[in-house]
């Protein structure tokens, strides 16, 4: 039970700290190479060197195989957000294979990383409203349910960019777990992309708030163009709204707060035409009352 509210709260300051959170892995990983170093030249030891509190890891393969053993949810997570990441590379690039099946092989891994997350969020089922509104706010549901509507949907390049996204986001700090039972000097190239990709999170997840919006008028065009069936955008729109209330990622609501900024501050400018100016102005009342109710009290 520790280790799973200190795995939240690491996931809470990567999120919300970026920055923060890459200078603690940096100095936890020039620690640790300092001590596998160390442990290599056999220094001095001294008394809390001594104690089995104070004993270096084992590293290696059979530290790895050990961990993989011991942690076979996480290992799985992290294989279905590896595969995301190759289904979706191999939509953008064809090289091998059919680019469709590619796509909707991206989207079922995705659906699940999803349940597994779940899984691990809440393990235990209680067929009851409370747990069906507990699971409803869970952002693995969201994107669980985000896999579920595109699924029956024609291929959309679009809709691939935030499950990849955030497959990268999520598997990259787990690779680095990996690397880290490997040993410290294995795979500087792989720590470095790593080290980017962390450094770059809280762009990353503006980038995939962004898509989230963008995708509904996408999928409305979509019904025109005969790609997506009439009830697409009102089931969108519910996940929409889902991820507008989420309590673990606020990007998408922020994200919803700037772009509103950006469209009164351009309606504002004396130089705009009326119609432009009154187009704006209803887009943004309309969203507003679209909002859910409970957004709408906290503003």
């Amino acid at each position: 039970m520790v280790n799973f509210h200190l795995r939240e709260a690491v996931y809470v300051v990567r999120l919300e700290h970026p920055y923060l959170y890459l200078n603690i892995r940096v100095v936890e990983s020039l620690r640790n190479f300092v001590k596998y170093n160390m442990s290599e030249g056999n220094p001095p030891r001294n008394n809390e060197d001594d104690s089995p509190s104070g004993a270096m890891p084992e590293r290696g393969w059979n530290a790895l195989r050990s961990h993989l053993i011991l942690h076979k949810v996480d290992v799985a997570l992290w294989a279905t957000r590896v595969l995301t990441i190759i289904f979706t590379l191999g939509y953008f690039i064809p090289l091998f294979g059919n680019p469709y099946n590619a796509y909707y092989k991206a989207l079922a891994s995705n659906a699940a990383s999803s349940a597994l997350r779940l899984h691990q969020r809440s393990p235990r089922v209680h067929l009851t409203r409370e747990f069906l509104t507990l699971i409803m706010m869970e952002d693995s549901c969201h994107y669980l349910f985000y896999s579920l509507i595109f699924l029956y949907v024609a291929p959309v390049t679009l809709v691939l960019l935030p499950i990849f996204l955030f497959a990268i986001l999520h598997s990259a700090s787990y690779s680095l777990t990996l690397l880290d039972t490997l040993g410290q000097n294995s795979w500087w190239g792989a720590r470095l992309m790593i080290s980017l990709v962390e450094f770059q999170s809280r762009n990353i997840l503006r980038l995939i708030a962004f898509t989230e919006i963008f995708l509904m008028p996408f999928v409305i065009i979509l019904i025109l163009l005969g790609r997506a069936g009439l009830l697409t955008p009102f089931i969108y729109y519910h996940f929409l709204s889902m991820r507008y209330s989420s309590r673990r990622n606020p990007y998408t609501r922020n994200m919803f707060r700037e772009l509103r900024f950006v469209a009164d501050r351009y309606a504002a400018k004396p130089g705009v035409p009326g119609f432009i100016r009154s187009l704006l102005t209803g887009i943004v009342a309309l969203v507003c009352r679209l909002a859910p109710p409970q957004m709408q009290q906290e503003q």
